[in-house]
């Protein structure tokens, strides 16, 4: 995996991507660490889904701290599965985007996901970052490579950003329609023995668009 895990039952998972570059701070959250109870159990960060507002705003703090990091400094967006891309300079909810960009120093880039995937996107020694969700619909819009275009708009050089692509929803486990599988290029499609329905590698899918883009595959 391409995570490394802090001690004991962290709020806190560090991608090895940027293991070599401290100027760029990433992390990504676990249900561990925080204060709200069952379903939210424990470390919710969402302030969308239900929970007590006191809880998630202690488990941001905390989160942020695991990080080293002031939730104050903390820049959202919208996500409503598009292709939009926003460039931002200064912490605050960003609506009807999937994506952001910033050459502002200090300020985090949040990206919340369950089956899809978020994507986080430095070049460290230009400053420029970038933070994107893709599930299906952001990733055959081609939000990810969309992301590293805007980057290379602020200052970045494609061949120097890393990257790293989360966790998410397995090719095993994401069957889809035809009609869903054939705006994926076929080398992402599989269609198994047995199955009704063609699945989809969402995660190759974005890595394939990154590697277009210009972003080193080993990144």
């Amino acid at each position: 995996m391409p995570l490394s895990p802090t001690t004991g039952r962290s709020p806190l998972l560090r991608p090895r991507a940027f293991a070599d570059f401290p100027s760029v701070t990433a992390g990504m959250s676990t249900r561990h660490g925080g204060v709200s109870g069952p379903p939210y159990d424990t470390l919710n960060l969402g302030r969308h889904v239900g929970d007590e507002a006191s809880c998630v705003e202690e488990n941001r703090r905390r989160f942020c701290a695991a990080l080293d990091t002031d939730p104050a400094w903390l820049a959202t967006a919208g996500q409503v599965h598009g292709s939009t891309v926003r460039v931002i300079d200064a912490p605050r909810h960003e609506p009807f985007c999937d994506s952001l960009v910033t050459t502002t120093p200090g300020l985090l880039l949040a990206i919340a996901v369950a089956d899809c995937a978020a994507v986080l996107l430095a070049d460290p020694a230009r400053g420029v970052a970038g933070a994107c969700h893709a599930g299906w619909r952001g990733a055959v819009r081609r939000i990810p490579a969309d992301t590293v275009d805007t980057m290379a708009d602020q200052g970045a050089v494609p061949a120097q950003i890393r990257a790293y692509v989360s966790p998410c929803l397995s090719q095993d486990a994401f069957e889809v329609g035809p009609e869903v599988a054939e705006q994926f290029d076929d080398a992402v499609v599989a269609r198994p023995d047995g199955a009704d329905r063609p699945h989809v590698d969402l995660r190759a899918s974005v890595r394939r668009q990154l590697e277009g883009a210009g972003v080193p595959s080993d990144a």
